[in-house]
């Protein structure tokens, strides 16, 4: 009988910036939302338009934090080719209880360091926006999507491989 209990709900989750753990320092991370480029189109002939994928959308993170956290704060703003590392772990378990790992594994650039209302008594929140230029999923070692500026893998399996053949590219 197959097992019909709710799966892969996330329990909790943190941020490694620049390779340091912000565990118990993070408010909420909300990951890339890989989304398709898509153009409207109706040609001659054609009854009604429909949908083209034209690639990918922009890749974009963000994190908050209730701190003010120096480590986090220097990474803004810095000089062009420089790309910092930022890693997602989640934890998430099936209702059977099974246990699961999610790993976002990002490099970007942080472009926006909002340090919110300052309030006595308030809990502060710096809210950070990150600029994507690699971005990847895995679920248990398994890789879900890669993507970078030139190549889009779903399940492992390259979205671009016959565009890049066909610029001569591989």
């Amino acid at each position: 009988m197959a097992n019909n209990n709710p799966r892969f709900i996330l329990r909790n989750c943190t941020l490694w910036a620049d390779r340091q753990s912000k565990l118990g320092q993070i408010g909420d991370i909300t990951l890339p939302v890989p989304q398709q480029k898509m153009e409207e189109m109706r040609n001659g002939g054609m009854a009604m338009p429909f949908e083209v994928s034209l690639g990918y959308e922009k890749l974009e993170a963000s994190f908050k934090m209730p701190g003010l956290d120096p480590q986090v704060l220097k990474l803004f703003g810095l000089k062009p080719g420089t790309e910092t590392p930022f890693m997602v772990t989640g934890a998430t378990v099936d209702e059977d209880g099974t246990e699961h790992s999610a790993v976002a594994t990002i490099r970007g650039l942080i472009k926006q360091a909002d340090h919110g209302n300052w309030k006595p008594g308030d809990m502060a929140e710096n809210d950070y926006q990150v600029a994507i230029r690699y971005y990847k999923l895995e679920i248990d070692g398994d890789e879900i999507i890669e993507a970078d500026g030139f190549d889009v893998k779903i399940g492992g399996v390259s979205q671009y491989q016959g565009i890049r053949s066909a610029l001569l590219l591989d």
